[in-house]
């Protein structure tokens, strides 16, 4: 398994960094938006696929992607984005190293019965911060050569 993925339910971490809650309260779009920042630059520094997903509310599941970005997923009305997460998960997790970020205990169980590996709110920001420490090490070594 060479790639790798990383699985984001977008509104659990929302609420779960106090920061982004607070970002929430004020107007959730801004919430939003800055989690899906934070996680394409962890992308652009970890090589990690990174897909959120958040709960929606229209007709259909909306996929939105940019060259280069991150996969954004918002679920449609009557499902949850856990719903999308595991069915990611249960489709993928055989051919990929999938990774899941919640802060949802029963979401993390359910995860990993299907083959993935979760990890809370705290475990994703202490990831997302090592990748960029681990980086701008790999900047400084490059420059010293």
């Amino acid at each position: 398994m060479s790639e790798r993925f990383l699985i984001v339910d977008g509104h659990s971490i929302i609420f779960a960094w106090p920061e982004l809650l607070a970002l929430h309260q004020r107007n959730t779009a801004v919430a939003r938006d800055t989690l899906v920042k934070t996680l394409t630059a962890y992308q652009d520094v970890s090589g990690t696929h990174v897909v959120v997903v958040f709960d929606g509310r229209g007709a259909m599941v909306n996929k939105i992607e940019e060259p280069g970005g991150i996969q954004i997923f918002y679920s449609n009305s009557g499902r949850t984005a856990d719903e999308i997460v595991e069915r990611l998960v249960a489709k993928y997790s055989r051919t990929f190293s999938i990774t899941v970020a919640t802060a949802d205990l029963l979401e993390q169980q359910t995860v990993t019965s299907f083959g993935a590996q979760p990890i809370g709110s705290e475990g994703l920001r202490r990831m997302i911060q090592d990748a960029q420490v681990e980086f701008a090490a790999e900047l400084k070594r490059r420059r010293r050569r």
